[in-house]
């Protein structure tokens, strides 16, 4: 891998990989919990609408079309600490996708009707979460689960919010951000002339950046109970501990235990609470370690009245890990590895991988990954289960 930061302070990852393929990933550091109480849901908002038009192709088809019509993808996504866009395309495109990229990113024209047809759209798709209780569920996690950590505001912001948006709002909010030292390009793919195109394309000029000081979330004393009723034949329960950040050495540890209790069909929670009992047809468990905050669940999709029985499931499997062996250390090591390098045979996940470490940390922290996964002992597994599963936030999305 290489790293370039250029003369206006934008960082550059190229990531030499064969194939037909190129992937051009740009990230902007800044994501839900950065917004302010008045702007919450802007970040996503201007994921959106940045792809409404340009100076140089006015119009969403136009945008989409020039990377459509050769067959590549373009998407985006917002999270709690960063915007990305990206585009997949094939290698003998890669200028035209570093164009594209670079156009919507420094040229969006804003227009006051673009935003307010894009308003009903992103309300459309907050309304969208709701119906889901599969997406509604971590809503409500995040928000019970956390205190003072501005993660447990959704990432889609308040609907008063959004509703309020401006030009003036969303322009002040772009230029506060969208400057090129607070933002990453990864590149994957076979393309030698990667850093030419990059400054033939990223030409604006650097900015002042805004540096979030997060507050202290405090440990929990006590487990925390949110009870939703919906119109829905299945109840969702899920548990949720708070846990660390992916800068910490614990991180990888909460990815052993979770490879031991929900990997597939063959995890602990898994065999118990539905091959063994029949409980639920959906169960397993979901650890997240972002940049700057994480936490362990455990979900299962479940009638109403069994909802302590699998409650009580869960936990003893999470507390069985007191014992847990050298062999399931060494399965759920062998699961993580075969699942990490299948992943990162698709470009787009390693473009997506390289910027996410580079935020943590630095790019190159992505091929130390598996090494400390294998360093995982019997003791660590022991040792984190006792620290961090003493107090959980139950969520329950309750059914008929």
């Amino acid at each position: 891998m290489k790293k370039a930061v250029l003369a206006n302070g934008l960082t550059v990852l190229y990531y030499p990989k064969k194939g037909n393929s190129v992937v051009v990933e740009a990230m902007i550091k800044v994501g839900s919990c950065h917004e302010k109480n008045d702007e919450r849901g802007i970040s996503h908002f201007l994921e959106h609408i940045l792809f409404e038009g340009t100076s140089k192709r006015p119009t969403n088809k136009e945008i989409s079309n020039e990377i459509e019509r050769i067959g590549g993808d373009f998407n985006a996504y917002t999270s709690t600490g960063k915007t990305c866009f990206y585009a997949k395309v094939l290698k003998k495109h890669f200028s035209i996708a570093a164009d594209v990229l670079a156009d919507i990113l420094q040229n969006p024209l804003l227009r006051e009707e673009d935003i307010k047809k894009e308003k009903n759209v992103v309300l459309k798709e907050i309304a969208m979460i709701y119906d889901e209780p599969r997406y509604h569920q971590w809503i409500l996690l995040q928000q019970n689960l956390f205190e003072k950590h501005p993660c447990k505001y959704p990432t889609y912001g308040d609907e008063k919010v959004i509703k309020a948006l401006n030009r003036e709002k969303v322009e002040t909010f772009f230029k506060k951000y969208y400057m090129p030292n607070n933002m990453v390009v990864s590149i994957v793919g076979d393309v030698p002339n990667w850093r030419k195109e990059i400054e033939k394309n990223f030409m604006f000029g650097k900015g002042k950046v805004s540096r979030n000081i997060f507050p202290t979330e405090p440990a929990m004393s006590k487990n925390k109970s949110i009870r939703v009723k919906k119109k829905i034949f299945n109840t969702h329960l899920v548990l949720g501990f708070k846990t660390v950040s992916r800068s910490h050495p614990d991180s990888y540890t909460l990815d052993v235990v979770n490879g031991i209790l929900g990997r597939g069909q063959s995890g602990k929670m898994f065999t118990e609470i539905r091959s063994k009992r029949g409980l639920a047809y959906d169960v397993g468990t979901q650890v997240l370690a972002d940049s700057n905050f994480g936490y362990f669940a455990a979900y299962a999709i479940i009638d109403k009245k069994n909802i302590t029985l699998v409650e009580d499931l869960m936990l003893e499997e999470i507390q069985s890990l007191k014992k847990v062996t050298a062999e399931e250390v060494k399965e759920a090591q062998n699961f993580i590895e075969g699942d990490h390098l299948l992943e990162i045979e698709d470009t787009q996940k390693v473009a997506d991988q390289l910027l996410f470490w580079e935020q943590v940390k630095d790019a190159t922290e992505m091929n130390e990954y598996l090494p400390k996964i294998k360093k995982v002992s019997v003791n660590d597994v022991k040792r984190v289960v006792g620290k961090y599963f003493n107090h959980y936030a139950q969520v329950v999305l309750e059914g008929k």
